[in-house]
C-alpha cells in the first residue's frame, strides 16, 4: 500500500476517511466538465460513497495532495467476481485547474506502481464516450480498448484495458 511519495512540491497518499467530502467535492468538479447540462442528479450520497471506497478492505483510494489540497484522486480494487491479478479502476479525477500539469500522469505512475506491488497483470476501466478529453489520457498512458467488452450501440462508456507490465510473477 502507498502511504505516501513526494513528487516535487505534491504528496500522493492514501485518501483518510475523514476527506470524504473532499473528494466528493474534486469529484463533482472533474466530472462536471463533461456533462454540458450539468451533472445528472442520480440519488448518490458521494461523500458517502467516497467514505466507503476509502475504508474497503480490499480497496484503495490515491490522492494528490498540493499545499493541502486535494488535486487529483484514484480508487481501485479487484471487481467483484474478477479475476485475482485484475484490478479496476473505477475513479480517476484531477482537479480542472491542474489539467495539462502532469498531475494526471504522477498518479496514473503511482497506481501502477501499486498494481505491479500488487502483482497485478491487467487493470480495466470505463470512460464516459463524451470525455474524449480522459481518452485521449488513458491513451497516452497505455491504455487500450478492451477486446472482452466491446462498444455496444448505445453504450454511455467505452471500456479500456492496461497491461501491468513488469508485474509478471517471477520464480
Amino acid at each position: 500500500m502507498i502511504d505516501e511519495r513526494v513528487t516535487g512540491c505534491r504528496v500522493i497518499r492514501t485518501v483518510l476517511p475523514a476527506e470524504a467530502e473532499a473528494v466528493a467535492a474534486l469529484h463533482a468538479r472533474a466530472r462536471a466538465t463533461y456533462y454540458p447540462d450539468g451533472l445528472p442528479d442520480d440519488g448518490t450520497d458521494w461523500p458517502a460513497a467516497w467514505r466507503t471506497a476509502v475504508e474497503r478492505p480490499d480497496g484503495q483510494v490515491l490522492a494528490v495532495v498540493e499545499r493541502g489540497s486535494l488535486i487529483g484522486i484514484a480508487s481501485f480494487r479487484v471487481p467483484e467476481g474478477g479475476a485475482r491479478d485484475t484490478v479496476k479502476l473505477f475513479q480517476f479525477h484531477v482537479d480542472p485547474g491542474h489539467w495539462r500539469s502532469g498531475v494526471g500522469t504522477a498518479l496514473h505512475t503511482a497506481c501502477v506502481e501499486q498494481w505491479r506491488a500488487d502483482a497485478r497483470r491487467t487493470a480495466v476501466l470505463d470512460v464516459h464516450v463524451d470525455n474524449r478529453r480522459a481518452q485521449a489520457f488513458y491513451a497516452r498512458q497505455g491504455w487500450v480498448p478492451d477486446p472482452e467488452h466491446p462498444p455496444a450501440e448505445g453504450d454511455h462508456h467505452l471500456f479500456l484495458r492496461f497491461r501491468c507490465r513488469g508485474s509478471e510473477v517471477r520464480e
